[in-house]
């Protein structure tokens, strides 16, 4: 058992240069029954947009306050302790910026040992502990509540979550062992492992409090005078606090295991074993089951230690302050002031892709839509489905049943192009041809005003060929969303050689105003994220046209750590579509590039995989491996899974510093946030160019990395 007691923390002195310190106020209040209660308020003395986080002097002055607690316990003074946090926020944990700055693992095993040194002097204050959560707890800030005797909510609170393997680490300051024993084993998963991959998922009030992570829930406008009035009938016995969710001996004995074993199963289907944290955090929850908290805080301390000086926290990070600071400022955007009113908006197509598109438009911007198509029918059934998907949210509780009037007012849909003539906004949603996109801004420009911005979702065209016959070039802008539009968060903006600053400004306002991260590239093949896409689909399709067995290359990426495979996510976007994404960087980029005529026959035959009736892959169709087997006499040359690994890695690396040399975008920075938004690409790698910088793959390909220094770990 370790003795936090006796552990030098002076190595963590200089995390703490520059600390923000959330102090530990304290102040005593008297209680309904005469008894006194000593308020903690943990406070960093900023405006509510400045969470309170929990450095080293944090820390220490909370351990010092909780000391000075337990001797006024003794000597009769108080007769319980509880903590809070400023209005709005009980705390948002470590300040992972520093603890990413950590310099050995030695010294990251000691930031774990400092918050169990601390959090663990409330069970040794002598008196009954409390916990107020009044608002926003992440990470650290769940495990000073779990650290006291009992908690309380407030109803409103917006966030709570353990949020720490998303980031590439694990709760390491008691949760992954007291939040099982609180509120069981099932549960425990879905807060540490389930929501955190779920894009970060996180708790209301009421959710925690229906978990057994509280006690007690209460509203927000006597939320503090509640939660006392509550901590003294249980003082004075008046309440029996009961928790249904604990673990008893049978869920320990059966049921424990058993989650485990499931979540893993779910875990290596859902994401491969690449990651981490994920495992990490299992072994601990299994672990909990039995044994001390002692004994539960030391295999924290070592598993968060072992996490934090690997190379995924420190990709971790990067990625975390891409996707929230890098995101919200896009490199070359400008000036917003520059931007046009959109005040309508219009759509050309009336399919699946511009359905979506007039759901996200109207709910979002909340101006009327006009949607249009070929003929009357179908753009009935483009309206239908809008409708339908209004009425869904609705029924869920998602907006209210004046809100979905209210939207489908604003929903409209016409073959007279006419009455595009008000719209401030166009954007086509056709098939992706160049002939019939050229056709389609042309007509469209008679009927458009003079002022109205044109974007076109093309995923890999030439934006300044789309507009080659309009009048009006500078209004083009490329809009492209993924798919599906509701749920993926990247739109690449395609600057094309005519576009002009006022056309590109609103489409950036715009793209902020749908609540989506915008990244703006050069117009050029593939924009980013498909020209990396074609890179890598093109290998895996040479591979298995040369010889290699689809099983093999189905193999061979997995160190990369990618939400699936080349091949599923070839029959994700459709063959058709991936034969015509190779065709054009083919014909682009003949030397790096290949096309695929077995590709064009796996799209004709319609499938690669053999899937049961509820789609899970049960193995590849015959026929498809039959299409891509060489025949007799012909030349069959396959690779290894290394082989294929490394050709895939230096040819990523050579692209990728093909694209910033030719300023598709700014930076490796804005590749990494395109592939994590737009591709799924794994925090815990960075995204691609990180990893590529670690495995040498950017030194083979050019002679240096990317990234200066490299981002890895300290092990």
């Amino acid at each position: 058992m370790t003795d936090y007691s006796t552990i030098d923390f002076s190595p963590l002195e200089k995390m703490s240069e520059g600390e923000v310190v959330t102090h530990s106020y304290v102040r005593d209040i008297p209680l309904p029954s005469g008894k006194t209660l000593a308020l903690i308020t943990l406070d960093n003395d900023r405006d509510h947009t400045r969470p309170s986080t929990l450095g080293p002097v944090t820390l220490l002055e909370y351990a010092a306050t909780l000391d000075a607690l337990k001797a006024r316990a003794a000597a009769g003074e108080i007769d319980a302790v509880a903590v809070t946090g400023k209005p709005y926020i009980l705390a948002a944990g470590a300040d992972l910026s520093k603890v990413g700055e950590l310099e050995s693992k030695a010294v990251a095993l000691q930031m774990g040992q400092l918050g169990h040194f601390a959090f663990g002097k409330m069970k040794q204050i002598g008196v009954p502990t409390f916990a107020f959560i009044n608002g926003l707890a992440l990470g650290g800030g769940v495990e000073v509540a779990l650290a006291a005797d009992y908690r309380t909510i407030d109803s409103s609170i917006p966030a709570l979550a353990l949020p720490e393997v998303f980031l590439g680490i694990i709760p390491g300051w008691g949760g992954a062992y007291l939040l099982p024993n609180l509120i069981g084993i099932e549960n425990a998963l879905k807060v540490i492992i389930e929501n955190p991959l779920k894009n970060n998922r996180t708790l209301k009030g009421q959710e925690a409090f229906d978990l057994g992570i509280a006690d007690a829930i209460f509203g927000p406008g006597n939320y503090l005078e509640d939660s006392l009035r509550w901590a003294d009938s249980v003082l004075t016995g008046a309440h029996k606090v009961k928790r249904p969710n604990e673990p008893g001996k049978v869920e320990r004995l059966v049921k424990w295991d058993a989650a485990i074993a499931i979540a893993r199963k779910m875990l290596e289907s859902r994401i491969g074993t690449v990651a981490k944290s994920p495992y990490k955090a299992l072994d601990l929850l299994k672990a909990a089951k039995s044994g001390t908290p002692e004994e539960g805080f030391a295999r924290e301390d070592e598993a968060l230690a072992e996490l934090i000086a690997g190379d995924q926290f420190r990709a971790s990070i990067y990625a975390f302050n891409l996707v929230q600071k890098r995101a919200k400022k896009p490199a070359g955007a400008p000036d917003k002031a520059l931007a046009k009113p959109v005040t309508k908006v219009g759509i050309i197509g009336a399919g699946l892709m511009a359905s979506q598109f007039a759901l996200l438009f109207v709910r979002r911007l909340q101006v009327p839509v006009v949607i249009t198509d070929l003929d009357q029918s179908r753009v009935d059934k483009g309206l239908e489905y809008i409708r339908g998907e209004i009425g869904a949210l609705a029924s869920k509780g998602r907006i209210s049943s004046d809100e979905a009037n209210r939207l489908n007012a604003l929903i409209h849909g016409t073959t007279d192009k006419s009455e595009f003539n008000d719209a401030d906004w166009v954007i086509e949603a056709v098939f992706e041809e160049l002939g019939v996109k050229q056709d389609v801004f042309a007509e469209i420009e008679k009927h458009v005003s003079e002022t109205a911005v044109l974007a076109t979702n093309t995923s890999s065209l030439s934006v300044e060929q789309i507009g080659a016959k309009l009048a009006h070039p500078e209004r083009l802008v490329g809009f492209h969303f993924f798919n599906p539009v509701a749920v993926m968060p990247l739109i690449e903006v395609v600057n094309a050689p005519a576009t002009d600053d006022a056309t590109l400004s609103t489409a950036m306002v715009t793209a902020a105003k749908l609540r989506k991260n915008a990244v703006i590239t050069r117009d050029t093949p593939g924009f980013v994220v498909n020209r990396i896409l074609a890179k890598v689909l093109g290998e895996a399709m040479h591979a298995v046209d040369t010889g290699t067995s689809f099983e093999v290359m189905n193999r061979a990426l997995d160190p990369f750590g990618l939400p699936m495979t080349p091949f599923e996510l070839l029959e994700l976007v459709g063959l058709k579509v991936g034969a015509h994404v190779l065709d054009t960087h083919h014909a682009a980029f003949p030397d790096r590039f290949f096309e695929s005529t077995n590709l064009h026959e796996l799209a004709e035959h319609g499938k690669i995989f053999d899937r049961d009736g509820k789609g899970k892959i049960t193995g590849f169709d015959k026929k498809a491996v039959a299409i891509v087997t060489p025949a007799k006499g012909a030349e069959s040359t396959p690779m290894t899974e290394a082989e294929i690994q490394r050709r895939v890695e230096d040819g990523l690396a050579d692209e990728v510093h093909r694209m910033l040399e030719d300023d598709v975008v700014h930076a490796a920075e804005d590749i990494d946030l395109c592939l994590i938004l737009g591709a799924g690409y794994p925090f815990q790698m960075g995204g691609l160019t990180p990893y590529l910088d670690r495995v040498g793959a950017s030194e083979r390909a050019f002679g240096d990395t990317f990234h200066h220094p490299v981002i890895r770990g300290v092990e």
